[in-house]
C-alpha cells in the first residue's frame, strides 16, 4: 500500500464514518432515553434513500401510504391503551399527528411528485415522510411495554425490524437504486482526488454534531432527555414526561436516519433491506462508545468507517466479518471490567 492508496482509504472511512456516526447518535439516543436497542434504525436510511429515489423519477413515493399504514396503527394502539381514560384533547392529538398530518402529506406528495422541484424539495419532502415514522413505531410497538426488561425491548426491536423489512418488501420492491449526489464537483488535493459529495457528507455530519450538542446543552427539551437518559425514575419524580421524552427521542432518531438516508444513497445501490447492515456497524460504533457517551462514538464510527475501508482493501471478502469482530474485545473487557447491576426499573 503507498500513500496515495492510504489516503483514498482514508477519505472512505471519513465518509462512511460520518454515516455511521449519524446513525450510532441516534441509537444512543434511544437506548439512554427508553432503553431500546433500536435494531430498525436502519430502515429510516433505506426507505429516504428509496423516497428520493422515486421522487427524482417525478414519481409519488410509497413512503406517504406506508406512513398512512403506520399512523392508523398508531391510532388504534393509542386508543385501545387509553380506552378507558381517553379524554377530547387525547382523542383531537390522535386525530391530527396519527390520521390528518399521514393523509395531508400523502395528498402533498402526491401533488408535488410529478412536478420535479428539485433535489432541495425532493430531500425536504423525503425527510417530512420518515420523521414521523419514529414517533409512530414508539407507540405501536414500545410505549405499551415501556417498563418491561432490555431482552424483551430488544425482542420487540427485531419484531419491528423485520416487520418494516417485509412492508419496505411490499411497499418499495425488491430492487436498489441510488440518487443523484448532493454536489457533482469535484477538486483535487496533490494526488487525491476530493468528490463534492465527500465534502457535503463531512459538512452536514458536522453541522448536525454541533446542532445537536447545543440543542442538548443549551435548551430545556435537550436537557430533560438527557435526564431521562441518566435516571428515568428521577426524571418522573421531577415532572419530565418519559412517555413523551420517547416519543422525541424516537422522532430524532428518524430525523438523524433520514438525513443519513440523504447522504448515503449516491454512495450505494440502496434496496429494501440495505439499511441492516448500516444499522449494525452504526451499533459497532455505539458500543464501542459505551452507548454512553456521544463524543466517543462519534470517533468510535469514525475508525469503523476507516477499518472497513482498510479491510475492503486488504480483504474484501471478509469485510462485513472483520468489522463486526471489532465488537468483541470490547464486549469481552465489559463482561470483566465493568460492574455488575440490576436494571431500576
Amino acid at each position: 500500500m503507498d500513500g496515495t492508496i492510504f489516503l483514498f482509504l482514508l477519505q472512505d472511512g471519513v465518509i462512511n464514518g460520518a454515516v455511521y456516526a449519524l446513525v450510532a447518535i441516534a441509537l444512543v439516543l434511544v437506548f439512554g432515553v427508553t432503553r431500546v436497542i433500536l435494531v430498525p434504525q436502519g430502515e429510516f436510511v433505506a426507505f429516504t434513500a428509496l423516497t428520493v429515489a422515486a421522487l427524482e423519477n417525478g414519481n409519488a413515493p410509497p413512503t406517504a401510504w406506508l406512513l398512512l399504514a403506520l399512523g392508523g396503527l398508531a391510532a388504534i394502539s393509542e386508543l385501545v391503551r387509553h380506552f378507558r381514560d381517553l379524554t377530547v384533547r387525547r382523542l383531537v392529538r390522535i386525530a391530527l399527528f396519527d390520521l390528518a398530518l399521514p393523509v395531508a402529506l400523502l395528498l402533498l406528495t402526491r401533488a408535488l411528485a410529478p412536478m420535479k422541484l428539485g433535489q432541495v424539495a425532493n430531500i425536504l419532502l423525503a425527510i417530512t415522510l420518515i420523521t414521523p415514522m419514529g414517533p409512530m413505531i414508539y407507540r405501536i410497538a414500545f410505549a405499551p411495554i415501556a417498563h418491561s426488561s432490555v431482552l424483551v425491548l430488544l425482542m420487540a426491536s427485531f419484531g419491528v425490524h423485520f416487520s418494516l423489512m417485509g412492508l419496505g418488501l411490499v411497499f418499495f420492491g425488491p430492487e436498489g437504486t441510488g440518487t443523484a449526489p448532493l454536489s457533482s464537483q469535484s477538486f483535487a488535493l496533490g494526488d487525491l482526488v476530493v468528490t463534492g459529495q465527500s465534502v457535503a457528507v463531512v459538512a452536514v455530519t458536522g453541522l448536525l454534531l454541533v446542532l445537536f450538542a447545543i440543542f442538548f446543552g443549551r435548551t430545556l427539551l435537550g436537557k430533560a432527555l438527557r435526564a431521562c437518559s441518566s435516571n428515568r425514575i428521577g426524571a418522573r419524580l421531577v415532572g419530565i414526561p418519559t412517555g413523551a421524552a420517547g416519543q422525541i427521542a424516537f422522532a430524532l432518531a428518524a430525523l438523524l436516519g433520514a438525513v443519513s438516508g440523504v447522504l448515503v444513497g449516491p454512495l450505494m445501490t440502496v434496496a429494501y433491506d440495505s439499511g441492516f447492515l448500516i444499522g449494525l456497524k452504526a451499533f459497532v460504533a455505539a458500543i464501542l462508545g459505551g452507548l454512553v457517551s456521544y463524543p466517543l462514538t462519534v470517533l468510535a464510527a469514525l475508525g469503523v468507517g476507516f477499518a472497513e475501508a482498510l479491510f475492503s482493501f486488504w480483504a474484501s471478502n471478509f469485510k462485513e466479518v472483520l468489522v463486526f469482530t471489532l465488537i468483541i474485545p470490547v464486549l469481552a473487557w465489559r463482561s470483566v471490567y465493568a460492574p455488575h447491576a440490576e436494571e431500576a426499573e
